[in-house]
């Protein structure tokens, strides 16, 4: 008798346990189908299983991307890629620059350079690249967990870019040149007058001001542009080469360099004279905003590959090999470790698409200087 009501209680208990499971699958499938419908309805493919996703991918079995990232760190993302989807040949190419960027641009508007399946939304050129891209409901698919992408880094609007890396601007220094505790610790530091008169480099490009807008409103900004260049600084353009001279000894102080770029100069710093400091708010920005193309020959492989630059392996990869590169928004990646109870200024994707027109404001308030 005993064994009898042994097995029957067990018998009811696996049968609730069931019941449980198949009330959990049929909720999940049901929230499926609804996320499905409603993409349909605005008109965005959703795919409702990573295993699809894979499956049209292999039938695919070809990827090309077209990137601004670094040659090496491309290779390095292909290589982890490959390993985790070996049926999928990746090929890639250099998007270049803003200007690399703009004539990419005027071949999608021409009907042409459409042999290409994932493609960097310029952030310059953000608006201007959306109509190009597919629309895959890539947000909801997030949401949903068929695909593995930290929803702050995909745009909530058009919700297929992803912005795979961020940007955050320091100031960096000459230890031979200045002294550390001599180096700004705040903004308005550089408006002294002992910081007057070609005592430190600016970007003629000022990325790193209008990424402060966040923080302290246009306005706020726009005056602080003015006293700025009230200050006679060096204008210079780019980030590496003035990094460059500020480790030569040429410069002391250059106020606004991306971390990144500091970074990759500071690899070859053999003396260790080359300093920075992160100043708050900190000017920071999401960045490399990637998608499909609405004509990709292969979008479930690039849907795939969005996915495994987002993931902790392609963070990895782009911290390590960019270097610094990772987004703000991936756990453990080095640009959240120093900023780390830090006030922030983000760019998010509210001010993403007008960063670019911010930062024109702040180069007309600037008084279009040139660079030397």
């Amino acid at each position: 008798m005993t064994k009898v009501r042994r097995t029957i209680g067990l018998a009811i208990a696996f049968a609730l346990v069931g019941a449980g499971l198949t009330r959990v699958d049929a909720a999940t499938s049901a929230a499926l189908s609804d996320a499905q419908k409603s993409a349909a309805a605005k008109g965005y493919e959703f795919l409702t299983s990573h295993d699809e996703i894979v499956a049209k991918a292999k039938s695919e079995g070809e990827l090309r991307v077209l990137t601004s990232i670094e040659e090496k760190v491309v290779k390095y993302m292909i290589e982890g890629f490959n390993k985790k989807y070996p049926f999928i040949k990746v090929s890639s190419a250099d998007l270049g620059s803003v200007t690399g960027a703009q004539r990419y641009l005027l071949e999608l508007k021409a009907g042409s350079g459409r042999e290409w399946d994932v493609v960097r939304a310029y952030t310059e050129f953000y608006e201007d690249y959306l109509p190009f891209q597919k629309k895959f409901d890539v947000l909801g698919m997030a949401e949903q967990g068929v695909l593995d992408i930290p929803k702050p880094i995909i745009d909530p609007i058009v919700r297929n870019v992803v912005t795979v890396g961020s940007n955050l601007q320091i100031v960096a220094f000459n230890k031979t040149l200045i002294a550390e505790d001599k180096v700004p610790n705040k903004w308005d530091d550089f408006l002294r007058p002992e910081f007057k008169g070609r005592k430190f480099i600016a970007d003629v490009r000022p990325v790193w001001l209008a990424s402060l807008v966040p923080a302290w409103g246009l306005e706020k900004v726009l005056d602080f542009a003015k006293k700025l260049a009230a200050q006679e600084p060096i204008w210079v353009r780019g980030h590496t080469r003035p990094l460059t001279s500020v480790l030569g000894g040429e410069y002391p102080v250059f106020i606004g360099p991306n971390f990144g770029s500091f970074k990759r100069v500071q690899g070859r710093d053999k003396l260790k004279v080359l300093g920075y400091k992160i100043v708050e708010p900190v000017p920071l920005r999401l960045h490399e905003g990637n998608g499909v193309l609405k004509d990709a020959a292969h979008p479930y492989a690039g849907l795939l590959w969005l996915e495994y630059m987002s993931s902790s392996e392609g963070q990895d990869i782009l911290d390590k090999y960019w270097p610094y590169g990772a987004s703000i928004f991936a756990p453990g990646a080095e640009q959240e470790k120093v900023t780390r109870g830090k006030k922030l200024s983000i760019v998010d994707w509210n001010g993403y698409k007008v960063l670019d027109e911010n930062v024109k404001k702040v180069s007309a308030a600037y008084g279009f200087p040139k660079a030397k």
